[in-house]
């Protein structure tokens, strides 16, 4: 390949740069003289105080016939409901997740009926709910997804802070390497979040039969429960010409 050639091999690259920016994968590039070009990888990672806790409720009946666990489970689920609601919750921030009658003995016809729902709720409240939900008849519920209002805000800041790593990275090798660092001419990104970070568990185990769920959680104080930060973290794999 000549001088000309490598040239208009990095005019192409450089006219897909735009739709590349979308692909994880990496260009695999041929490694010869011609080929002037510096790659570097780098990461941007942004860490929020959450503004919004998702909490994950919900509560099982006691073994019995189908038609006894359909109407225990009908009270315990607009009891829930209606307490949730008298603390303040916003119908729009209950959405149902399951619910389904489950048989344990077919031939004895034992059924149970499980249902779950996601809350979302201001942070400092997780505990506060959970409470009631438990003393509500909730008895099956406890996960805690922890977010932000504007999470696209938080993935660019993310992106923007990788873009930043990137252009430093590859200066720093240009000046080491002793070239002339030039255009950019390919380059990708991908943005995930840091699972372990964003949630966390208040298990919240089933009352002793004959023992009410509401005369048991009177005698608790509320769950400890601390936030947890919110993180995104960018990759970005870049590719400059030198000179």
């Amino acid at each position: 390949m000549n001088f000309k050639q490598a040239i208009a091999a990095v005019a192409l690259i450089a006219g897909c740069a735009a739709a590349g920016a979308q692909q994880t994968s990496q260009v695999q590039l041929k490694i010869e003289p011609s080929n002037r070009t510096l790659t570097v990888n780098a990461e941007g990672r942004v860490t929020a105080d959450p503004e919004i806790a998702i909490l994950h409720i919900g509560f099982e009946t006691p073994f019995s016939d189908a038609k006894s666990a359909y109407a225990a489970g009908a009270k315990i689920s607009n009891d829930i409901i209606a307490t949730l609601k008298q603390a303040g919750i916003q119908e729009s921030a209950i959405r149902s997740e399951s619910q389904k009658l489950i048989s344990y003995d077919s031939k004895a016809r034992k059924y149970k009926l499980v249902q779950h729902w996601t809350v979302k709720t201001p942070p400092e409240r997780a505990a506060e709910i959970l409470d009631i939900v438990v003393a509500a008849g909730g008895t099956d519920s406890g996960e805690i997804e922890w977010t932000v209002n504007d999470e696209k805000a938080l993935e660019d800041q993310a992106l923007e802070k990788a873009c930043t790593r990137a252009r430093e990275k590859a200066a720093v090798l240009a000046k080491g390497m002793g070239v002339h660092l030039g255009t950019l001419v390919y380059v990708s990104n991908q943005v995930s979040e840091i699972s372990f970070e964003n949630r966390n568990f208040a298990a919240l185990a089933p009352m002793s039969e004959g023992v009410s769920s509401r005369a048991g959680a009177s005698m608790a104080s509320p769950l400890s429960i601390e936030p947890r930060k919110v993180s995104r973290v960018a990759g970005i794999y870049a590719v400059y010409s030198i000179e």
